[in-house]
């Protein structure tokens, strides 16, 4: 029983490894996720974090907190990634942000809270 678990958990590493691009997220794709969200809260979608503990200006701008959503990692997201020859993979959003946090270690939640301008952090 032992060895079926343990080829259970290696059928699941293979479908989790990350065969096109870099295991992390890039800055593009951080871009347009993080727009998308805020265009989907700009029409009445519900905040997927708890707005009453974030600051009074990250509740206001939708941006910051499409990236705080993106930070904590709750938006149920799966990014398509193809090649030119026509290759294509669907790689869930928490798989590449654990290769973020792998990628950059201690300065993970820096990546975020540095980035937003002073008076934002209140």
């Amino acid at each position: 029983m032992a060895s079926a678990s343990l080829e259970a958990e290696k059928r699941k590493e293979e479908e989790v490894r990350v065969r096109i691009g870099p295991p992390w997220l890039t800055r593009f794709e951080r871009a347009r996720i993080i727009g998308a969200r805020a265009l989907q809260l700009r029409y009445g979608a519900p905040p997927l974090v708890n707005v009453e503990r974030l600051p009074p200006r990250v509740r206001e701008d939708l941006v910051l907190l499409a990236r705080v959503e993106l930070d904590r990692g709750v938006l149920p997201i799966t990014v398509l990634r193809y090649t030119r020859r026509g290759e294509q993979e669907l790689i869930p959003l928490q798989v590449l942000l654990e290769g973020m946090k792998k990628r950059v270690g201690k300065y993970w939640t820096r990546l975020f809270i540095d980035e937003f301008p002073e008076y934002y952090r209140a």
